[in-house]
């Protein structure tokens, strides 16, 4: 069989390694194993600036660490409810959860929509990704 790609010239890669470096992304590896997740996991800046980052400014109810169990927990609910004989033909899981916004004298939970997407890694094993649903 003839491999289309065999000849072609990379012109660049960007890999998952240097999105995390860069700041592009979040390792979010250590709180998804803690919630049971086997594989290793990121948020994109722009999920964890809407659901995660906190202003101390804002108030003392509020940490990241907290901030992050919740969306690590309501990513593991998407994920065991997308399982079984009914469950979609898909690599992406949308979830919700309420967060109270970061921004100043806000005390009001919002709902905010997250995607997780398992795909390939660098090397390609499994990984997770939680993106805005926008992001791709």
């Amino acid at each position: 069989m003839n491999d289309f790609w065999a000849s072609a010239e990379v012109i660049s890669t960007y890999s998952r390694k240097q999105a995390i470096e860069d700041g592009a992304l979040k390792d979010i590896t250590e709180a998804a194993s803690n919630r049971g997740f086997p594989f290793a996991a990121a948020m994109t800046d722009a999920a964890w600036t809407e659901a995660v980052a906190w202003d101390e400014k804002n108030g003392g109810l509020q940490d990241e660490k907290g901030r992050l169990w919740d969306v690590v927990s309501m990513a593991w609910v998407a994920a065991i409810a997308s399982r079984g004989r009914h469950a979609a033909e898909s690599n992406r899981v949308p979830f919700h959860l309420y967060r109270v916004p970061n921004i100043p004298d806000a005390t009001e939970a919002n709902e905010l929509e997250l995607l997780m997407e398992i795909s390939g890694g660098d090397d390609g094993e499994p990984v997770i990704t939680i993106m805005l649903p926008h992001e791709d």
